[in-house]
């Protein structure tokens, strides 16, 4: 199953960071290059435990949507999204925020994620998910880290 890690500094501290990554606006901000939408579910606001919210979005030239809940909930250090349907056979993002001790953030996220399909899910996986989802999350969390200044 792939897995993936990303770590972004971000100049505000935890608290902030947190509640932006679990704003759905902020989220959709973030993705405008793959026309993200909120389209059922908390389509507003914060999310918190249990919440869940559909996404609509354009990426390879076709539209897919998803639906994530999250599934643990620790503010400010961590929270985990989950897809409870959607596109992947296995979407898991874990988010974890600790204090860099100059007042910022070291936001980490950590992915696991495994295409259906089987044979050909797994080659779609090393051959082209494999640098797109860590492209994805980098844009998403330079656009939060820019937005927190």
């Amino acid at each position: 199953m792939p897995h993936f890690e990303i770590v972004t500094a971000v100049a505000a501290p935890p608290d902030r960071v947190f509640e932006a990554c679990l704003d759905v606006e902020a989220h959709t901000r973030s993705m405008a290059d793959s026309s993200e939408r909120a389209v059922g579910g908390r389509t507003r606001g914060g999310l918190s435990l249990g919440d869940t919210v559909n996404f609509q979005a354009r990426h390879f030239g076709l539209t897919w949507r998803l639906t994530a809940r999250i599934t643990a909930y620790d503010p400010p250090r961590c929270f985990v999204d989950e897809q409870d349907a959607g596109p992947f056979k296995r979407w898991h993002h874990s988010h974890h925020f600790e204090p860099d001790g100059t007042g910022g953030t070291v936001m980490r996220d950590v992915i696991d994620f495994a295409s259906p399909f089987g044979f050909l899910g797994r080659v779609a996986d090393r051959t082209v998910l494999s640098w797109y989802m860590p492209r994805l999350i980098r844009t998403r969390n330079a656009y939060l880290a820019s937005a927190l200044r």
